[in-house]
């Protein structure tokens, strides 16, 4: 008996010591930033703005969630991807922004600036390679030095976040982070959740407000993701109240409700968004017709269960010239990018 209880501690005290290492130290440097941070920029855009703007955003899946992939957050095995596949993404990813260069803003999401999963390259500078005439800002939701998850595979640090990039000069860039979060100590391995938003001056003197999202995923009670909405619709409101146009788009890990979800048990979380969850005016603009969005409990096959999660919200003076998701068949993301063509009312 001696021998057995000897064993076990041999085995069971280093353990326990690493679990209270990891949590010690993860909440000790735990990412903590203010409600409102003014971010700075890179680049000045030169474009002269105009009554119609276009938009592509896009969830990158921080170029390791190419077709070849299943996640372990999703119920798959992988947790980080081959180097060489991740370049395969990453260079899927940047000849599709550059064969698309006179988009006006480009909305990014899962963009990493330093992390194991995508083996250390900063995509920043990668996607800026490719839009060298664009001004863009970040707002980071993504910081912790560890992550212990798996713990036979740790997925390591991870440092992330939102990026826009745009040829039109804009200011005012800001983060404006969501009070939502996990409970302790999940909450310190899990996204700082954010949106970023900016502002451009039109010749009318009004302003064009551009925010980029991404609302959270795992709210299996959707309570968080209808906090993060209200909180964007507020600020939303308010500008549009100032008489300036608002355009919101990202990855709302929640469905629009011209979308009839494929799973009717509930066993994906997902959850249909409702136009009372908008100011007077204002409106869901997707395609619904293609997918954004796929699980990731298995490689990408036929039997892939779809969804659309990335679309748009406008504000009433802004009409819809064009919405259509990209279809790429998922080959370099989880996601898909979503095209948008906006044009000024009044």
């Amino acid at each position: 008996m001696k021998k057995i209880i000897k064993f076990i501690l041999v085995i069971a005290l280093p353990f326990g010591l690493y679990i209270a290492g990891v949590l010690i130290w993860g909440t000790v440097t735990d990412y903590e930033p203010g409600a409102l941070i003014t971010l700075e920029h890179q680049g000045e855009g030169t474009a002269v703005p105009d009554s119609i703007f276009t938009f592509v955003t896009w969830n990158i899946g921080f170029t390791g969630l190419g077709e070849e992939t299943d996640f372990f957050y999703d119920g798959g095995k992988t947790v980080i991807q081959t180097e060489e596949l991740v370049q395969k993404n990453r260079e899927g990813i940047t000849a599709f922004i550059e064969a698309n260069k006179e988009i006006d803003f480009f909305l990014f999401q899962e963009v990493d600036s330093a992390a194991k999963r995508s083996h250390g390259v900063n995509q920043m500078k990668t996607i800026h390679q490719k839009l060298a005439d664009y001004q863009w800002s970040f707002a980071k939701n993504y910081d912790v030095d560890f992550v212990p998850m798996p713990l036979t595979e740790p997925m390591g640090g991870v440092v992330s976040g939102l990026a826009t990039f745009t040829q039109l000069p804009s200011f005012n860039h800001e983060r404006h982070g969501f009070d939502s979060q996990f409970s302790w100590p999940t909450s310190i391995f899990f996204l700082d959740r954010c949106f970023l938003s900016e502002r451009v001056k039109l010749s009318n003197e009004k302003e064009l407000v551009v925010i980029n999202t991404h609302c959270s995923a795992y709210d299996t009670a959707g309570t968080m993701v209808a906090n993060e909405i209200k909180k964007i619709m507020q600020f939303a409101e308010k500008e549009y109240l100032k008489g300036n146009y608002v355009v919101i788009g990202g990855d709302w890990n929640q469905c629009p409700p011209n979308y009839t979800p494929i799973d009717t048990t509930g066993a994906y979380n997902e959850f249909v968004l409702s136009n009372d969850q908008l100011p007077e005016g204002f409106r869901w603009v997707a395609d619904a017709s293609t997918p954004t969005n796929r699980k990731l409990t298995t490689v990408y096959n036929e039997n892939s269960y779809t969804s659309v999660i990335d679309h748009f919200v406008l504000s009433p003076n802004l009409s819809v010239e064009a919405i259509s998701v990209v279809d790429l068949a998922f080959q370099f993301s989880d996601h898909q990018p979503v095209k948008l063509a906006v044009k000024l009312i009044n």
